[in-house]
């Protein structure tokens, strides 16, 4: 088997993420920045080149990916801090696709082999993240308004702005890809408080290291550089 790579999302960026980044390079997993290196150079989620940043990993002799998300709940019970490994997917405004040819009409999704993996490791590393749940990718860079969130709510447990596009392209590129999101924000609406940039960075700090910590545990047993 091939060499894992992991994809750190935004909550890798600022206090914290350096640790995250080192955790995952310790054990010798090939690391991505979804967003790129530099906090002030940050790349926006509907500008991100998915197809640049996961080629590469598969010239390299990676065969499947662990890719870290940040999302916002759309379920109460889904609190800050709670991890979900998703199951399917929404993102009925995109249409990602390496190819320009037929090929394009593929059937995308989660690796579940993989998935089961990588569950099972979280488990047993002693921060069990819940099996299964929907993601919608919604297009950002802005906040989805109540009325929004409500629709989704309808239909999904989670939404963010990168893993399913992400997911289709790494599967075009015969990477197995499974996701683990963090929950760094409750959705538009369902807090008192308002949806707010600053409340989340607060929150992402808790997360960073509890996030670095499960990586420094988990990726000795998915075997970073193969088995």
């Amino acid at each position: 088997m091939g060499r894992l790579a992991v994809i750190l999302g935004s909550n890798a960026l600022g206090p914290g993420g350096e640790e995250i980044a080192a955790a995952a390079a310790e054990q010798g997993a090939a690391i991505v920045q979804r967003h790129g290196v530099v906090e002030d150079a940050f790349v926006l989620p509907h500008s991100i080149d998915h197809e640049a940043n996961l080629r590469p990993l598969a010239e390299q002799g990676c065969d499947r990916v662990l890719a870290i998300g940040s999302v916002g709940s759309l379920r109460p019970e889904l609190e800050v801090g709670s991890l979900v490994c998703p199951d399917d997917f929404i993102a009925l405004n995109l249409g990602d696709s390496i190819f320009t040819d037929a090929r394009a009409h593929s059937a995308p999704g989660f690796d579940r082999r993989w998935r089961e993996e990588v569950i099972a490791a979280w488990s047993e590393g002693g921060q069990a993240p819940r099996d299964g749940g929907v993601y919608w990718q919604a297009r950002g860079p802005r906040f989805e308004t109540p009325a929004e969130i409500r629709l989704m709510a309808r239909h999904a447990d989670v939404v963010g702005m990168t893993i399913a596009s992400e997911c289709v392209v790494a599967g075009e590129l015969g990477l197995a890809y499974a996701a683990l999101c963090v929950v760094d924000n409750l959705a538009n609406g369902l807090a008192e408080e308002e949806v707010s940039t600053a409340g989340m960075e607060a929150d992402r700090v808790i997360n960073a290291e509890r996030l670095r910590e499960g990586l420094a545990a988990v990726l000795p047993r998915l075997g970073a550089v193969g088995r």
